[in-house]
């Protein structure tokens, strides 16, 4: 399962060329296993790094692949951080969704590491996507990336989920404190069922439902929250869409009475911002939480809160 546009085979080869030598080039900042009193853990991006820390607690200390301000899809791994997934008690990630991360657990990390993709089925990429007259253009866009949508997190409930399922692994890589990990998973679990009932209250009553973006990232927030997203491209958030593919949202947008075209944190908004200025629109940030920017102090419930305080303003919602 590949989430990408396009295999990249450089990326693979050259991480299985630096997993020779990762183990020694690992610095040691960043090396798995300097503290025996924690679990050494490597997420492999922002949202599974927020949640083995809270899983994990004080009892686990938790490393993130991807820099504050980086793309998270097209992540290549130095040396150092080969070593770092080779030295790991847990390595949390995400297969399908950064090859050169899969690629480095296959080969050094298999017996320790958490695929969260397993805890429940992926939605197709095509999920929560506008039913339209244009929806098998749409749908080749969904194919493009594979057919699964890994955004996951986006749904609170299935990320607490994913908590459970990782107790469970902190559980048994380190049995005496598997009772902690339960009760942390538990109280995030609370906290994310509050979010979520912020959400499904918030959206409940909106004069539009249609969002649009900049690529459909949002197809488990939509389908969670009974919204549609209207994506300039798929799952690939550097893919340029195609001028029909311009010409086709625009005509959506001013169907559907749109006044807010998304864009990203990570990724730059020209295309947003031509599409907002072409039927009058403006442009707002719906951060798809696949890393924080460099300059945010804050996590994943503050970012999915100022989304749902975006959305509604977006979408008039009482």
């Amino acid at each position: 399962m590949n989430f990408r546009t396009a295999p990249r085979a450089l990326a693979a080869a050259t991480t299985a060329l630096l997993a020779l030598g990762g183990l020694a080039a690992c610095s040691d900042d960043g090396a798995a296993g300097a503290d025996p009193e924690r679990v050494d853990v490597v997420a492999a991006f922002y949202p599974l790094q927020f949640v083995a820390e809270r899983v994990g607690g004080d009892a686990a200390a938790v490393s993130n692949l991807v820099k504050p301000g980086a793309e998270p899809h097209d992540l290549e791994l130095n040396p150092r951080q080969v070593g770092q997934v080779t030295e790991a008690e847990l390595v949390v990630y995400l297969k399908g969704f950064q090859p050169a991360v899969d690629e480095a657990v296959a080969q050094n990390a298999a017996d320790r590491s958490f695929d969260v993709a397993t805890v429940q089925p992926l939605l197709d990429a095509s999920a929560g996507g506008h039913q339209h007259e244009h929806e098998g253009e749409e749908a080749g866009h969904a194919d493009e990336a594979g057919g699964k949508d890994p955004h996951l997190w986006l749904d609170p409930t299935r990320l607490s989920a994913v908590a459970d399922r990782l107790a469970e692994r902190f559980g048994q890589a380190d049995p005496d404190r598997a009772a902690d990990y339960t009760a942390r998973a538990a109280a995030l679990r609370t906290d994310l069922a509050k979010l979520d009932a912020e959400y499904s209250e918030g959206l409940k009553t909106c004069q539009r439902r249609e969002i649009v973006v900049s690529h459909t990232a949002f197809g488990y927030l939509a389908e969670r929250y009974k919204l549609e997203q209207i994506g300039l491209t798929g799952l690939s958030p550097e893919v340029e869409p195609a001028p029909q593919r311009l010409a086709e949202v625009a005509e959506e947008a001013r169907e559907h009475g749109a006044t807010t075209i998304f864009f990203e944190t990570l990724v730059s908004p020209k295309v947003a911002e031509t599409i907002a200025a072409e039927v009058g629109a403006r442009t707002a940030v719906l951060d798809p939480l696949e890393g924080l920017s460099a300059d945010h102090g804050g996590d994943y419930l503050s970012v999915m809160r100022t989304n749902l305080a975006t959305l509604r303003t977006a979408l008039s919602c009482s």
